[in-house]
């Protein structure tokens, strides 16, 4: 399966001060999947970048743009996208970053996967997999978190956290999207942990993500520790819902 049979693809990219970074993204994407829609949800940059990208979009109708008045995090603005994409009625929806950690290049690889999957992750921990420019810090805080989630919840996936994923529109719409209230690393999990307890076909395939080089990472301390209590949380009624399985059969 080739991009340009998989329907119509839509590319969800949230923005909170990414003028530096944003234009380069998109002529990029729009080089390498040419027949692809992008949707960037900004969350009111203060730096301009909602009105940067309404100048591209007025002249390029494969760009939209989504903007709210304040920012509300990652997890919002996919929602968000997310929404818009299937009432326009788009075939597959891509989680894209707009910082270059993505390479878009890489994106008709995430497309063709879907020939096999319902769900395809970009995985910077399988084999062909790799990370560019990362403090040692970094890669372990990434590489413990998707080894913690997979431990404790029971999902069979090597890079759980991660954000470049390509999304068939049923999987969105069998899995209560919008019922993710989690952000950062956390959504990321929650999406791809209902996606597997819904059945769909989740696979993943190496990419190479690059650390940014312009503007300022969005990753926090408060990002981390989230991931941390609600996995382990659902950790815990995962084992519990396991063990009253057990009981149950026995009895």
């Amino acid at each position: 399966m080739s991009p340009q049979t998989v329907g119509r693809v839509l590319v969800v990219i949230p923005t909170y001060d990414e003028r530096d970074n944003i234009e380069i993204i998109l002529a990029r994407l729009r080089s390498a999947v040419p027949t692809a829609h992008v949707l960037v949800v900004d969350d009111g940059s203060p730096d301009g970048t909602g009105k940067l990208v309404e100048s591209l979009a007025d002249d390029d109708d494969h760009v939209h743009l989504l903007q709210r008045t304040e920012k509300r995090g990652l997890g919002a603005a996919y929602v968000a996208g997310f929404r818009w994409g299937l009432d326009a009625g788009y075939d597959v929806l891509v989680e894209m970053d707009a910082d270059g950690s993505h390479s878009p290049e890489q994106l008709p690889r995430l497309l063709t996967a879907l020939a096999d999957a319902d769900l395809v992750l970009g995985s910077r921990w399988v084999p062909g997999g790799s990370v560019v420019n990362w403090p040692r810090s970094r890669q372990l805080i990434s590489q413990g978190g998707s080894l913690y989630s997979r431990l404790a919840l029971g999902v069979a996936l090597r890079d759980v956290t991660g954000g470049y994923r390509a999304f068939r529109r049923d999987v969105l719409e069998g899995i209560d999207y919008a019922g993710v209230a989690s952000q950062g690393y956390c959504f990321q999990i929650d999406l791809a942990t209902r996606a597997l307890r819904a059945g769909y076909r989740v696979v993943e395939v190496p990419i190479t993500f690059v650390e940014r080089e312009r503007g300022e990472s969005k990753m926090s301390g408060d990002i981390v520790r989230e991931a941390l209590i609600r996995v382990s949380q659902w950790g815990l009624a995962h084992r519990r819902d396991q063990l009253r399985a057990r009981w149950g059969r026995r009895r």
